[in-house]
Formats: C-alpha cells, structure tokens, sequence
C-alpha cells in the first residue's frame, strides 16, 4: 500500500522514527493527531505483527505518543460488540437510556430528572435501581472525565437522535472551560449493507471506516441541540412543527429532522384516540399478523425511522390490549 507517496512499511518506520526524536525535544501526547483515525489504526497493527526490535521500539513509541484523553460514547451494547473488534483507542461509555420514551424534563443533569427515568423503566421494562444506577447513572460519570475528545456514535432513528439530544445537552451544561473537541459518527446507510438499521449490523473494520468520516460538532450544532431539546420535552406539536419549518439548515445534526417529523406523527392523536405508532400496530394486528414476533418484524419493516426495539413496541402494544383493540 503506498500513503502519502511512499510504501506504508517505510511511512510507519520514518513516521515513528520522526516521533522519537520529537519526544527527546518535547514529549507530547497528539504527535499523531494529524494522521487519520484509520491510518493511526493500521500503523498500530504493523507495529504490533513485526517482531523486530525496531519495531518493537517503534511500537512503545507509538503508543506514548498517541496516549490522549479519547471517550467513545456509544449508542447501545449492539454497537459495543462490534466496536470491540476494532483497534481504536480511548475510553468507552455505553448509552444505556431510552429519552425517546417516558417522563422527561428540561434539566437533564437534575437529580430529579434520572430518578424519575429510573422509576419509569424499573416499571416499565422491569428493571432493579441497582441495575440502572450500575447500566446507566455508573456510566454517565464518565461524561466528566478530563477529555481532550469525545466521540459520539449514534444513529438515525428518533431512539438515538433523542439520545443524542440528551448527551449534547449534558456536555453543554458543563463549565469546563477547556472543553473536548466532540465528534459525531451518525450514519443512517453503510455501502453493501441492505435495510441499514444500524451500526451493530457492522464490523470493527466498517466502523473504523465510520471513525475516519467523522464530523467535528460547532458551536452551532450544540445551539440547535439546545433548541430542540426543550421543545421535544415540552411536547407540544406546534411549536415543535413551527420550530422544524422555520429551520433551513441543520448542519452535521441533518439527521435530526426526519426523526423529529416521525416524531410529530406520535404526537397526533386521530378519531380513535390513537398516535401513529399505535394506529400502525393496529392495523397490523388487523391484516392477520396475531404474534408478537411477526408484529415487530411487519413493524420493522416501514417503521425503522423510530428506533424501536421489541420492548418499546410492547409499550404501545400493552396500551392496545388496555383498551381491548387487540389480545394476546
């Protein structure tokens, strides 16, 4: 493989040697910074397979050098299976919350504000408190960690966008004044890849793929966040149609209307008392598809824009068989 005009063997031994002479003058963390998450990936990989004792040199230099303050927040265990077959660096944090469902309220660092989610899914999906604190409250400490980057890897559906809302607003209502330079991964397609659902349907090379795209989050991005979360928690369709119309331009957070037009739809009520994701089972249920399997895969199939796993669904599902629209 040549990179940068030169065979890859002979770029990773002068790019390490050139380290180590940096690192006699001015020991640093970033000296590989400027070279590509992929890149940096295959360069650790050579210089972890040659044996030599050159390389082996090479290789401690390499990981002195790139030894930086990286957090990988990622959207689900789905996504952590796969992204642990890769070589990227840094810490990880699992987003284990579901925002796209249940009580919310505008001051997500309040202490109110979790407890009441952890009622909620302790009621709702049967979970024990010590089983959120440790699944959920445990791994958004690290949010406070001293980064120098932060990754976000989350997808297109409203589940992950609503999440992504969340995180957003957490690391905007910090006062950090060396904040981390944050970079969103958000793809809503991967080539070869038919019904892309999502990043767990990937391997570590794809989403070190992923990871080489990435896109740097501005200031202008985490202002429209902060716009569009009070409006998703006050849930008053409306406003929340007036706000989508009036914005033209959505930046690296483009993904974010679709899902909140999907959303518009749950906040519709028709004739029968229903939204559109209980209107949609409903009718569903209706054509002859009578099991909760087949239901999740015919809702799949024209829904995925929501992100709903089969837990969610039975949650609209349940509400069917309160109101004795449907029985199991």
């Amino acid at each position: 493989m040549v990179l940068y005009g030169i065979e890859f063997v002979e770029f990773a031994l002068i790019y390490a040697k050139w380290c180590l002479l940096i690192l006699t003058i001015h020991p640093t963390p970033y000296l590989f910074k400027s070279v590509g998450g992929f890149h940096q990936q295959r360069l650790k990989k050579y210089f972890q397979k040659n044996s030599s004792i050159h390389a082996k040199t090479c290789c401690f230099v390499y990981n002195y050098a790139t030894m930086s303050n990286i957090l990988h927040v990622l959207n689900g265990d789905s996504t952590l299976h796969s992204f642990n077959q890769t070589g990227l660096d840094g810490d990880v944090m699992v987003w284990r919350e579901v925002l796209s469902e249940g009580p919310l309220e505008e001051n997500i660092s309040a202490a109110s504000f979790w407890n009441a989610r952890s009622k909620w899914i302790g009621e709702t999906f049967n979970e024990a408190t010590d089983g959120y604190q440790h699944k959920v409250i445990d791994e958004l400490g690290k949010l406070n960690g001293q980064y120098d980057e932060i990754n976000l890897w989350f997808e297109f559906d409203l589940h992950c966008q609503v999440n992504l809302l969340g995180v957003m607003q957490m690391l905007n209502q910090q006062t950090n004044m060396s904040a981390p330079a944050v970079f969103l991964i958000c793809p809503n397609e991967f080539p070869g890849v038919d019904d892309f659902r999502g990043m767990g349907q990937l391997n570590g090379d794809q989403l070190e793929s992923l990871f080489d795209s990435r896109v740097q989050l501005s200031e202008w991005e985490f202002e429209l966040a902060a716009q569009a979360w009070p409006l998703y928690v006050k849930g008053n369709a409306a406003e929340l149609e007036q706000w989508i119309n009036d914005n033209t331009f959505w930046g690296a957070l483009y993904l974010l209307k679709p899902a909140l037009l999907a959303h518009l739809k749950r906040l519709m009520i028709n004739a029968a008392g229903l939204n559109h994701i209980e209107q949609k089972l409903l009718d569903i249920y209706n054509s002859g598809v009578s099991t909760k399997p087949e239901i999740y895969q015919a809702f799949w199939a024209t829904e995925k824009i929501y992100g709903m796993g089969d837990s969610e669904i039975d949650t609209y599902l349940d509400r069917l068989v309160q109101k004795q629209l449907v029985n199991f």
